[in-house]
């Protein structure tokens, strides 16, 4: 259930090359969370909105060609380290198709942020939706409670990271 924030400059796709550039990403994304894109609910829930600014400048001169940002919003705990690197290729590959240009074009003008939404920050419905519910709801049949066990894994590799950032600062100053 992705939250897709996209900016795609004023004309730098054709119609119909933007549609297919957006459901694909989606699919992309969804598949990020562990999801299955074929889930019309999951489908229901994933959202994106579309900026278009008129212009987009690069050392602040105007871009001779355009720049693009994705930013994916998704509970805390569905994204793995090698899902956000598989998702940040795929997405580059589809917005080279977009295009008709190569990876490494389209690569150096594309900024992807995978985030993370912290667990009982996400509000929808006027209340607030945690991963264990979300999970519960758009998971197919034997997946619905990995929510907390995902969201247990984030937790825990964030707090290694911390451990081990201290321990070196440590061991620097002894």
């Amino acid at each position: 259930m992705p939250m897709i924030d996209l900016t795609i400059p004023e004309g730098a796709l054709t119609s119909e090359a933007e549609a297919k550039l957006i459901k694909e990403i989606t699919n992309i994304l969804i598949s990020a969370e562990g999801f299955d894109p074929a889930n019309e609910l999951v489908q229901s829930v994933s959202v994106a909105f579309v900026q278009r600014p008129s212009a987009t400048f690069v050392g602040g001169a105007p871009a001779p060609k355009p720049w693009y940002r994705l930013t994916t919003s998704v509970p805390e705990g569905k994204y793995t380290q090698e899902a956000i690197l598989t998702l940040v290729k795929e997405v580059t590959e589809a917005f080279a198709r977009a295009e008709d240009a190569s990876f490494e074009d389209v690569g150096s003008r594309l900024w992807v942020f995978p985030v993370e939404v912290p667990d009982g920050t996400w509000g929808v419905n006027g209340a607030i939706s945690r991963i264990a519910e979300i999970q519960a709801l758009l998971a197919r049949k034997g997946d619905e409670a990995i929510g907390p066990a995902l969201l247990a894994r984030r937790r825990r590799a964030k707090a290694l990271e911390i451990l081990e950032a201290a321990a070196d600062a440590v061991r620097r100053e002894s």
